[in-house]
């Protein structure tokens, strides 16, 4: 048996690792991790690990998804083979390499020629073991010679710059005629080529490692005698070894993987109003965003960049105010109120996601860590009590969890953000409205929401709500399962509770709930959270903890004649003040308050050789953090960037490179009080959560050009409705239609949109097509994407002829 855990990583940097899961052989980890990815990359890879108490863990297998093949598998559980994992074939990086031939005369007067191989640099090389020390061998290899020559080491850099030539004879001096002597060149330079490897200097004795390796026939030198490109570093070849694969085992994947092309903001502009205006439009269901989840195959796929795109327009609560009314309006039963999965009900479930996130963990998180950490037993099923156990015991275990989380939830009241709060507002005014002899409806509408579609998710599953780090262990998970079925028949004020369970045992178990208090305090909670002149919750202002965790800083010189030497350090970010300690739990050795915060920005690498590195600039000093990889490092720049957006005196310059040995490494000033040399990365006026106004745009876009047949369809079908008004086609019925004129006026608006979006998108891919050099620095020769990119433009451009 195996203890295994799995990593992500960009090409070869790890940017998540799942839980360990102990003595298994067939692991289940259940896990979703999300990321923006802040760099290029060439594959996406998986390495599976058997954890190892004594040595360095092994690695059993891997999967290598290229770039180009990650929409092959787009969202779609796939079963990928672990491949071998050998040095070998373990490359990432590129470099940029001149040759040049030229013809030589000698004394006798014989003419030979020379080639002159400059490596000038290399870029994003990978790092092994925590060094790269890189040095690269350059040989001309034909069938009968072998000649190779080496560069100098550079220390500690992942983008050496090299630029060193070196000379190789290609044709001997030889006395034969000059025909003869022609044809042996013809047939030499053509059979030689120039192979540059890369190698990691290993101060172990195991050797140096192998980095990826490049081939190039000197024949690309026929057309003209000097040839410059960058190329993607490759494999090695194994010759003609073939490994027969073994069966490693393989590993079940979903990736969802998503690249938006977005222009800039003027492009969007048509779209964007259509619809920011939809919640103004009468009937709302003629309106361009409530047309989007009409002809979407999914509700989600529309309420998700929908919401995001109003959220960050301050437009959202008109708009789900519109179309929950219009709902409540076709509800024929209040006992049915939301309950579909209409577009309301997937709108307000993504902004309760988006606006609701710090509520939830300021709310939930301590009583479900302190659940997860003391693994109490609540099982109170007879048929599934383990021995020894007792089933008074573990109900009365069981009601104490669910007292205190019914109690945290019913006191939050107050912290409910406003956003939740103006809906609910709007819910409880239209259910009122339109069920007017039932008094409980205007309670109902309401907990539909904030107890079964926010609360009693998180509590059953913690980690999807970034609660708990991983999954919770199956006792734990049953615990939770328990809690979270009790809370939402709490929540949800049926009138027969005990009826509400298929489960015998658990209607035993609710009896303890059927006090009037409870449903007391469910009403005077949702009464508060649906109100609309609340009490400022800025008022009852807690600490919330945004981020922590592990990164290595260097001292700020605090002490007049301490080291300045890095150590590793628990950060913790709360919306009050940035710390660091020596490890969890223990008292900050340093405090930044917020307000002290004047810019966070990357710090160049050449400052001290190392990646990953960000700045917090406060009024007397800088303090250098190193994060674990690229996706944290750009994780902790957006949030504390975030927090401290609205200080006062934030700062317009700054110092790209560190202050080292008496002066600015990156505009050599010798004052440490220096003005900034280089202007700070620009703010959005108003970061709305951290939401991107035109990528979110971008997307609908291309969510309404996936479905434009639907489009016309619901064209036809509004040209069909206003013409004959009697029973509609079976086709047209799907559709929402209550105002044909409008909707029609609107539709035609939205194609011509979306038209005009896509011929810009078709003149920008047609211009970069023309200007693009293949071996340049952005598409280096052995670029799959960009040959995939070639041949599709190729294709298009003989459509188009």
């Amino acid at each position: 048996m195996r203890d295994c855990y799995c990593t992500v990583n960009l090409d070869q940097e790890e940017v998540f690792r799942t839980k360990i899961v102990e003595k298994s052989l067939c692991p289940f980890y259940g896990e979703d991790f999300y990321c923006e990815i802040p760099r290029s990359f060439r594959h996406l890879s998986f390495y599976i690990f058997d954890r190892d108490v004594f040595r360095r863990d092994s690695i059993i297998g891997k999967v290598a998804i290229q770039k180009e093949d990650l929409p092959k598998y787009h969202n779609r559980d796939t079963w990928f083979q672990l491949q071998h994992v050998d040095a070998d074939s373990e490359v990432q990086g590129k470099v940029h390499l001149e040759l040049r031939l030229s013809e030589v005369i000698t004394d006798t007067g014989i003419v030979c020629h020379k080639l002159a191989a400059r490596i000038l640099e290399c870029q994003g090389l990978p790092i092994v073991n925590g060094q790269c020390d890189p040095y690269a061998t350059v040989t001309l290899a034909g069938p009968f010679r072998s000649e190779a020559k080496k560069t100098k080491v550079k220390k500690k850099t992942n983008n050496p710059q090299f630029d060193e030539v070196f000379y190789f004879e290609v044709t001997r001096p030889c006395s034969y005629s000059k025909k003869s002597h022609f044809d042996f060149e013809e047939e030499d330079v053509d059979k030689l080529e120039i192979r540059v490897d890369l190698w990691n200097a290993s101060n172990l004795k195991f050797g140096d490692e192998f980095l990826g390796e490049l081939r190039i026939p000197l024949k690309v030198l026929r057309q003209s005698s000097s040839y410059e490109a960058w190329y993607f570093l490759q494999p090695r070849d194994n010759g003609s070894k073939s490994l027969k694969p073994d069966d490693l085992g393989s590993l079940r994947l979903n990736v969802v993987y998503t690249e938006d092309h977005v222009f800039s903001s003027d492009y969007y502009s048509p779209l964007r109003d259509l619809l920011l205006k939809s919640a103004d439009v009468e009937p709302v269901s003629a309106s361009a965003a409530h047309i989007l989840g009409e002809v979407c195959r999914e509700k989600q796929e529309a309420a998700i960049p929908l919401v995001r795109l109003l959220l960050h327009y301050g437009r959202v609560v008109p708009f789900i105010s519109a179309i929950a009314s219009a709902e409540v309006k076709r509800t024929q039963d209040p006992n049915t109120i939301f309950r579909g999965n209409s577009l309301t009900s997937k709108c307000i479930d993504e902004t309760m996601k988006l606006a609701g996130m710090h509520y939830l963990h300021v709310t939930l998180k301590p009583t479900i860590e302190e659940i997860c950490q003391s693994h109490r037993s609540c099982e109170i099923d007879p048929v599934k009590l383990r021995d020894g156990e007792n089933l008074e015991n573990n109900m009365e275990s069981l009601r104490q969890y669910v007292d205190r989380i019914f109690t945290v939830i019913t006191k939050s009241g107050v912290s409910c953000p406003t956003v939740m709060c103006d809906i609910f507002f709007s819910l409880r005014e239209a259910a009122a409205k339109r069920f007017q002899d039932d008094l409980d409806v205007r309670y109902t509408a309401v907990s539909s929401f904030i107890f079964l579609r926010f609360f009693a998710p998180a509590i059953l599953s913690p980690n999807l709500f970034q609660l708990t780090p991983h999954h919770t262990d199956p006792q734990t998970s049953r615990t939770l399962t328990l809690i979270s079925k009790t809370i939402q028949t709490l929540g949800s004020l049926s009138k027969s509770k005990s009826a509400s369970f298929k489960e015998s045992y658990m209607a035993t178990f609710y009896e303890f709930f059927n006090e009037q208090k409870y449903a007391d305090a469910v009403k005077n909670f949702l009464d508060l959270i649906s109100s609309s002149g609340r009490r400022d919750p800025k008022s009852i202002e807690q600490p919330i903890l945004l981020k922590e965790g592990f990164m290595i800083k260097r001292a700020q010189g605090r002490k007049r004649f301490g080291m300045k030497n890095f150590k590793k350090r628990w950060f913790r970010l709360t919306n009050h003040e940035f710390t660091y300690q020596k490890s969890k739990g223990d008292q900050p050795l340093c405090s930044i308050p917020i307000e002290n915060i004047l810019a966070v920005e990357r710090l160049e690498e050449e400052s001290f050789r190392m990646k990953n590195m960000f700045q917090v600039i406060q009024p007397e000093r800088a303090l250098y953090i190193q994060a674990n990889n690229c996706v944290e490092a750009k994780d902790w720049i957006d949030i504390l960037t975030k927090v401290s957006q609205c200080n006062q005196k934030r700062l317009t310059v700054f110092h790209p490179s560190a202050y080292l040995n008496g002066h600015w490494l990156c505009c050599r000033a010798s004052s440490d009080t220096a003005t900034g040399c280089t202007p700070c990365t620009g703010l959005p006026a108003n970061i709305q959560l951290d939401i991107d106004g035109d990528r979110e745009t971008e997307r609908i876009y291309s969510l309404f050009n996936l479905y434009m047949g639907k489009l016309e369809k619901m064209q036809e079908a509004c040209g069909s409705k206003s013409v004959y008004d009697g029973p509609e086609q079976e086709e047209y019925s799907t559709f929402i239609i209550d105002d044909p004129q409008e909707t029609y006026k609107t539709l035609k608006q939205v194609i011509a949109g979306v038209g005009a979006l896509e011929q810009e998108h078709a003149q920008y891919r047609r211009d970069k097509f023309k200007k693009t050099r293949y071996g340049s620095q952005e598409h280096p020769i052995g670029d799959k994407s960009f040959q995939n990119y070639i041949r599709q433009q190729s294709e298009v451009s003989t459509h188009s002829i």
